[in-house]
């Protein structure tokens, strides 16, 4: 993975560009260049380092960058206008105690995201301890101000007030993001997340010099889901908690023995059979809306029972596509020795086991002899 070799701050950046990427209007997980974004900045620091990569990495990326340290809002401001940013970065000193997603002061309406690197230690005491205990080596050394190492409550409360806050702005931004310092946080956050009623999360893991690690966690009241990359962004072998990770955005297996025509008539038919939204977008792929478990037993019972009585069969009003309760993509390619692979992909929705369960029924549809 791209985490691997590149420093943990680009990293960052290139997973939030990911996270937007994968979950943008034009639902095909890729780059938009056209996409005006605007980012968040919270405790950007004296090299103001996130605002000016994402800067460097996409041209029509903007960013509001806050901080409550006077002296890092005046470096913070030298590296803005050397790298003639004043344009696309806005610096702003706020207070401790106040919001640390300040919108309103800020005249902004909505963002596409935040991003932070918050305080680490609940106290001077915890960061000389840490220091102590660890013996870094010097390409890990904690090198930050007081002020950008030390919080009350540690980076575990500084995560949950910025949760609470975003329980207030809702979709006033779509992706809410922070830097974890500790494995041990990783575990709290997404518990008190869940608490909150979060069911749209994604975890990553940024290894920098295959040594020092951090970890990403993102999390959005909206219904669009990112790739499983993205939202389950940790190795096989890393020792975060996989029964942390959100469910998978993803399902692929295999039809043997059936030319792909044949396959994609079959889903054709299969969608057109239930009371959903389906439009076949390609000739392998199509996209489809659902408002809720309609593949159910007692849903296609009810619908053939319609049939036998001669009722009229009604069209699927989804109304609002963005709030129906499940969007996703069928896509079919060739594959070796004459089979098909099916990939579902999960696109919008907040309950994964209704994802799963429709999952669950186009398979058996597909392969059943």
């Amino acid at each position: 993975m791209r985490f691997m070799l590149m420093s943990q701050r680009f990293n960052y950046i290139r997973w939030v560009q990911d996270l937007l990427d994968s979950t943008s209007d034009t639902y095909e997980d890729d780059y938009d260049p056209d996409r005006q974004v605007i980012g968040l900045d919270i405790g950007t620091g004296a090299s103001c380092i996130f605002p000016l990569l994402g800067c460097a990495e996409r041209p029509n990326w903007r960013f509001a960058a806050t901080d409550i340290d006077e002296k890092n809002l005046e470096f913070a401001r030298k590296n803005v206008i050397s790298n003639n940013l004043t344009a696309r970065i806005k610096l702003q000193q706020t207070e401790l105690f106040k919001p640390l997603i300040p919108l309103d002061t800020l005249g902004l309406e909505r963002i596409d995201f935040t991003i932070c690197n918050p305080p680490f230690y609940a106290s001077t005491e915890e960061m000389l301890s840490a220091a102590e205990a660890k013996a870094r080596p010097p390409h890990s050394a904690c090198t930050g101000a007081q002020v950008e190492m030390v919080t009350e409550g540690g980076e575990v409360d500084f995560i949950t007030k910025l949760m609470d806050e975003s329980l207030v702005l809702r979709d006033r931004c779509q992706w809410y993001t922070t830097m974890l310092g500790k494995l041990a946080s990783l575990e709290e956050v997404i518990l008190r997340l869940k608490k909150r009623g979060g069911a749209n999360w994604a975890i990553a893991e940024f290894i920098q010099a295959g040594k020092t690690r951090r970890w990403g966690v993102a999390w959005s009241w909206g219904n669009r889901r990112p790739r499983r990359e993205v939202a389950r962004g940790i190795s096989s072998g890393s020792a975060a908690p996989k029964h942390y990770l959100s469910y998978p955005p993803e399902v692929s297996f295999y039809v043997e023995d059936q030319p792909i025509g044949e396959v994609a008539q079959k889903v054709d038919s299969l969608m057109l059979s239930l009371d959903l939204l389906w439009t076949q977008s390609q000739t392998f792929s199509g996209t489809g809306f659902a408002n809720g478990n309609v593949w159910s037993r007692a849903a296609r019972r009810a619908k053939q029972r319609k049939k036998a009585q001669g009722q009229a069969e009604e069209p699927c009003i989804i109304g609002k596509k963005e709030e129906c309760a499940l969007m996703f993509k069928i896509e079919l390619t060739p594959a070796k020795k004459g089979s098909v692979s099916v990939e579902i992909r999960w696109l919008r929705g907040l309950e994964g086991k209704l994802f799963e369960s429709f999952c669950g029924m186009v398979k058996r549809q597909l392969t059943q002899e």
